[in-house]
């Protein structure tokens, strides 16, 4: 008998007995102590919800996604793969962040190399600092949640591996699991995932309005959802939408870009964001985001809190208290000799200041069009295309904007501010 969880954003969301026991899994309870986003609720007090409730109510989103592009009434999957697809598309959702890292993206750089995940052979070769997306994997595939998976999901046959694939496209082996009839389905499932138009930013984009209190994150998902459908190109389904849900698809990428503008990129958490880095820089080990499973299970957003209370460097206590440096100037893609003459001068003056440069553009269309292709289908003309070409929003936000942004300690604010003023 199924459960129902209350959410702000969906309502009711249903959750199989099964499902219920991931989530009430420590490394899936982790997740109510990592917020969302990170420092932004240093910008937007209401900005306290949690990976936990984004994560579940992901799930619900690729559900409808599912449903409506694979209908139990007209669809080619079998009805034992159409049962298994769906529930691994549900798993992959509700674990897609199971690696958030205190702070979320905020304290990422300072993860561990990758090589101290000890993560399996074929994963990933390369020499490089961990991301919250290999530890996702770790914690599927090498963590106490492991064998629950396999356990709770025996009946279809879905184990740990299938979800790391279907999140991370990662295990490439896993592939014949998403084939039916000779038609490979993982293509458009992992574009629910991770792409373009996915079930998380579906769900990350209302929900972070809502708690931010902004308007900008909305758009009409029913519409989206309602026109969904998959093109078939050679033995390989792809995302597909109808012509007549165009319009909803670029008011969806113009919601993500506004969120990123006036909320993911605010100046007050970038600031702090940039101090964190310097917490880290100048007390090495103070906070260290261990490569151990069961370590990281108990690391959450407290842990890092604690860490910075604790913490006799300066830029942990400017933080714990709040006592944050201030935004000088603000430019939108400067020329660097306007940068650096303001260096210059604030050096002049012994002004201590930071720098924090953030670059946020539309989408990539040509990258996108070749990995993750979202194909239009128009059926009164019986032609497809592919959705970057279709897209006019693309060609007027192709160039990305760039924020570089000066900050400076509260009480030198008002001088500094006399060094950009014009001179009359």
């Amino acid at each position: 008998m199924s459960v129902s969880i209350r959410d702000p954003i969906h309502g009711s969301v249903s959750l199989s007995p099964n499902e219920l026991r991931i989530v009430d899994h420590p490394v899936f309870q982790r997740l109510r102590g990592i917020k969302q986003l990170g420092f932004t609720d240093q910008a937007f007090p209401g900005a306290t919800h949690t990976r936990y409730a984004h994560s579940i109510g992901a799930m619900h989103v690729a559900s409808r996604m599912f449903d409506a592009i694979f209908p139990k009434s007209k669809t080619p999957l079998t009805g034992e793969t159409h049962e298994r697809l769906r529930q691994t598309l549900r798993l992959g959702l509700l674990l897609h962040d199971l690696g958030h890292a205190p702070g979320s993206h905020a304290s990422e750089f300072a993860m561990p190399m990758l090589s101290k995940l000890e993560l399996p052979d074929g994963y990933s070769s390369a020499e490089r600092r961990a991301t919250h997306e290999d530890y996702t994997v770790k914690l599927l595939i090498h963590s106490p949640l492991t064998e629950v998976i396999t356990n709770r999901f025996e009946h279809l046959a879905i184990d740990a591996r299938d979800i790391a694939h279907l999140v991370t496209g990662a295990f490439p082996e896993r592939s014949h699991r998403f084939v039916c009839d000779g038609v490979d389905y993982f293509p458009v499932l992992t574009q629910l995932v991770s792409g373009e138009m996915d079930a998380d930013r579906m769900d990350y984009l209302q929900r972070d309005s809502f708690f931010t209190g902004v308007a900008y994150g909305k758009y009409d998902q029913t519409w989206l959802l309602e026109n969904l459908s998959y093109h078939l190109d050679s033995d390989q389904a792809h995302l597909a939408l109808d012509v007549r849900a165009l319009f909803a698809f670029e008011d969806f990428l113009l919601s993500r870009y506004h969120m990123f503008v006036s909320v993911y990129l605010h100046y007050i958490s970038v600031g702090i964001e940039h101090m964190l880095r310097r917490f880290y820089e100048e007390a090495p080990g103070e906070f260290i985001i261990p490569s151990d499973v069961d370590e990281y299970i108990q690391t959450d957003d407290v842990s890092l809190w604690s860490a910075l209370r604790a913490s006799e460097n300066r830029w942990a206590q400017r933080i714990a208290q709040r006592q944050i440096f201030r935004r000088l100037i603000e430019f939108d893609s400067p020329d660097e000799a306007s940068v650096e003459a303001l260096k210059q001068a604030l050096e002049r003056e012994n002004v201590e200041f930071f720098v924090s440069k953030s670059k946020t553009v539309l989408s990539k269309p040509m990258e996108k069009a070749v990995k993750h292709p979202i194909y239009v289908h128009e059926r009164d003309f019986n032609r497809t295309s592919l959705i970057w070409d279709r897209a006019q929003i693309f060609k007027r936000y192709e160039s990305p904007i760039e924020l570089t942004r000066f900050y400076v300690d509260g009480a030198d604010l008002t001088r500094s501010r006399k060094l950009i003023q014009p001179k009359h």
